[in-house]
């Protein structure tokens, strides 16, 4: 058995660290690089940086952020927003992050996620997949943000990143996020049932029982955390040592 992930997500208005329910009502929080920078030497496993207005400005402005945040962290990081061409993955990459991740420019030109992994590996790809229960066990995936419908069913768009060359899917819980009800268990369960790469499961964590829940019955590979870590709840120490005495496997930090 793998050892499952802990990414801290860092959702980024810049230059500001934000906090949303539903990817609405943002609430400022701090410097991001100060936040990374704590939870790398709390034991992160890796860093996930989301611009969350860049979809809306056409652009990624996150490109300052990683190259400061790489003089102080040393796990990968990842990175998303408004990452739209083959030479916006290739900047970021060049500023120092280790994956990208994807979402609104794939679902309307789903050749980019070819092209990326045919440039620079699969590795380094990411699905960003946000959704939303819109029937019984279906969701719909949205773009932008959270704001606007796709028309794409979220399990068959999984499906179709992956076999176009997506290394990982992130999965977001519209309903969830925020929220600290836990993760959308079933639909974490959807997607992992239905692709072999790696699954992250984000939106909802309020507890490390969630956590246990999303592992082992969503099939998640990593769980990606942001409320729990920034309104110090719990540290990933807390969290690592709740984990261990589930005998969920994870890195010894």
């Amino acid at each position: 058995m793998k050892s499952v992930r802990l990414i801290p997500r860092l959702d980024v208005k810049a230059p500001n660290l934000i906090k949303a329910v539903h990817l609405e009502g943002l609430r400022k929080i701090g410097d991001p690089n100060v936040y990374a920078k704590k939870y790398y030497e709390s034991g992160a496993d890796e860093i996930l940086y989301m611009d969350a207005v860049a979809s809306l400005y056409g652009r990624n402005s996150l490109l300052d952020i990683i190259e400061r945040s790489t003089r102080d962290v040393f796990v990968p990081i990842t990175v998303g927003g408004g990452i739209r061409t083959v030479t916006d993955v290739a900047d970021a990459l060049k500023a120092g992050a280790d994956k990208v991740a994807i979402n609104t420019a794939a679902v309307r030109r789903p050749e980019l996620i070819s092209e990326a992994a045919r440039a620079f590996g699969s590795q380094c790809i990411v699905l960003s997949i946000e959704a939303k229960l819109v029937g019984v066990n279906r969701w719909e995936a949205y773009t932008d943000g959270g704001r606007e419908h796709s028309g794409l069913d979220v399990v068959e768009w999984a499906n179709r990143g992956v076999a176009l060359g997506a290394g990982e899917i992130l999965v977001t819980s519209i309903d969830r996020e925020g929220t600290r009800r836990g993760f959308d268990i079933q639909l974490t369960g959807a997607i992992a049932r239905a692709v072999k790469v790696p699954v992250i499961a984000s939106g909802g964590m309020g507890t490390p029982a969630h956590l246990v829940e999303v592992i082992r019955e969503g099939g998640a590979d990593a769980v990606a955390m942001a409320d729990i870590l920034h309104f110090n709840r719990m540290t990933l120490p807390d969290i690592r040592a709740s984990l261990g005495e589930e005998n969920i496997r994870v890195r010894v930090a």
